[in-house]
C-alpha cells in the first residue's frame, strides 16, 4: 500500500460506526472502517483521533468505559490502522495553520500530523474544515 492510497479516519467517521442509533452515517462509517477491518485498505488514525473518540463516546454516546477502552485497544493493535502522532513540533506546525489558515486549533493539529506522516487524505464529515494545504478531503456523507 502506497502512502498516497491510505486516508486518516477523522474523529467523527470512528464516532458514528459506534453509536447505538442506526443511523445512515453509521452504515457508511461502518462500511469505511470494515475495509479496514478486513485488510480490504489501511486508514490512518492518530493519538488525537482516538482520544477524541473516547471523549464523545463517554460523554455523548454514553458508551460504558469498558467498551471505548476495548475499541480504542483494538483499533490501536489492529495493523490496518496505522497510527500517528504528534510531538512538539507538530504542535507548533499547527499552530502556523491556525495563523495562516484560520482553522481551528484541533483540525490544525490534525492537519500538522498528517502532514508531519506524509498522509494527505482524509475520511471526515467536517471536510469544509479540512479545505487547504492540497488537502485530499473526502466526505463519505455526501
Amino acid at each position: 500500500m502506497k502512502i498516497d492510497e491510505i486516508f486518516l479516519v477523522d474523529t467523527n467517521i470512528i464516532v458514528y460506526a459506534y453509536e447505538i442509533e442506526n443511523s445512515e452515517r453509521k452504515k457508511k462509517s461502518m462500511e469505511i472502517l470494515e475495509k479496514c477491518w478486513k485488510n480490504e485498505l489501511t486508514l490512518a488514525v492518530s493519538n488525537q483521533n482516538l482520544a477524541e473518540f473516547s471523549v464523545v463516546s463517554l460523554k455523548k454516546l454514553k458508551l460504558e468505559a469498558s467498551k471505548v477502552k476495548e475499541i480504542v485497544k483494538d483499533i490501536s493493535n489492529f495493523s490496518g490502522f496505522k497510527k500517528i502522532k504528534y510531538s512538539n513540533s507538530t504542535i507548533l506546525a499547527a499552530i502556523d495553520i491556525v495563523e495562516k489558515y484560520k482553522m481551528s486549533f484541533w483540525d490544525s493539529l490534525i492537519t500538522a500530523t498528517m502532514i508531519e506522516n506524509g498522509i494527505f487524505n482524509i475520511y471526515t464529515e467536517n471536510d469544509k474544515d479540512f479545505k487547504m494545504l492540497s488537502l485530499n478531503v473526502i466526505n463519505p456523507f455526501k
